[in-house]
C-alpha cells in the first residue's frame, strides 16, 4: 500500500494512546498510573485555565480564552498539591518505582506542587499564614523555575511529546523520492541520505 498523505486519525489515536496509557499503565502499575494521570491533568488545567492567568495572557498579548470557575481552580489545585505528593511518596516507598528513578524523578513532583500550593493560599488570604507579597513571590518565582526548568528535565514532556509523535508519523509517510528533494534543496545532493 503506498501511503502518500499523513493518516490524523492513527497519529491523533498513537498520540493520545500514549498520553493516556490506560490499558498499558493499569495492567503494570495500577495506582502509580492513576495517580500520574491525574496528576498530569490537574498541572495542565488549572494555570491554562485559571481566570487570573488568563486576564495576564489578556493584558499582556490581548488573547484570551474561557477560564474555568475558581471553585473546579480550587479542587483541582487541591488535587494537584496532593497527588504531587503521593508520586513523591510512591518514587520512595516502593522499590520497583526507586529502581526507576533519578533524582528529578523526586524532586520534581514536590517542585510543581509549590507553585499550585503557593498559588492557593494567595487566592484564600484568611488561610494563608504568610504575606500576601512573599506567597506571591515564591509562586510567580517557583513557577518561572519550572518554566526554566522545562528543557532540561522531564517536563519537557508535556510540550514535545505531541510535536515528537507528530514528526514521527510524518517522517514515516512521506512521498517517495522526498529525501532527493531535501538533498537537492540544501545543496547536498552528492551526499548520501
Amino acid at each position: 500500500r503506498n501511503r502518500r498523505k499523513v493518516p490524523w486519525k492513527e497519529v491523533i489515536g498513537a498520540t493520545l494512546k500514549w498520553a493516556i496509557p490506560l490499558k498499558k499503565g493499569l495492567e503494570k502499575r495500577t495506582i502509580f498510573s492513576i495517580i500520574s494521570m491525574v496528576f498530569h491533568v490537574c498541572i495542565i488545567v488549572t494555570p491554562i485555565f485559571l481566570g487570573a492567568h488568563i486576564v495576564l495572557w489578556e493584558r499582556g498579548l490581548g488573547v484570551s480564552w474561557p477560564a474555568i470557575s475558581n471553585a473546579a481552580a480550587d479542587y483541582f489545585t487541591l488535587v494537584a498539591i496532593i497527588t504531587g505528593i503521593f508520586l513523591f511518596m510512591l518514587r520512595v516507598g516502593v522499590k520497583s518505582s526507586r529502581s526507576i528513578s533519578r533524582g528529578q524523578d523526586y524532586i520534581l513532583p514536590i517542585l510543581i506542587a509549590v507553585p499550585f500550593a503557593t498559588g492557593y493560599l494567595a487566592m484564600h488570604p484568611a488561610i494563608n499564614p504568610f504575606g500576601y507579597t512573599g506567597t506571591m513571590f515564591v509562586h510567580v518565582m517557583s513557577g518561572n523555575l519550572i518554566f526554566l526548568l522545562i528543557p532540561f528535565t522531564k517536563i519537557s514532556h508535556v510540550a514535545l511529546f505531541p510535536v515528537t509523535q507528530l514528526v514521527s508519523e510524518v517522517g514515516w509517510h512521506l512521498k517517495p523520492g522526498s529525501g532527493q528533494q531535501v538533498a537537492v534543496t540544501l545543496g547536498k545532493e552528492n551526499e548520501p541520505i
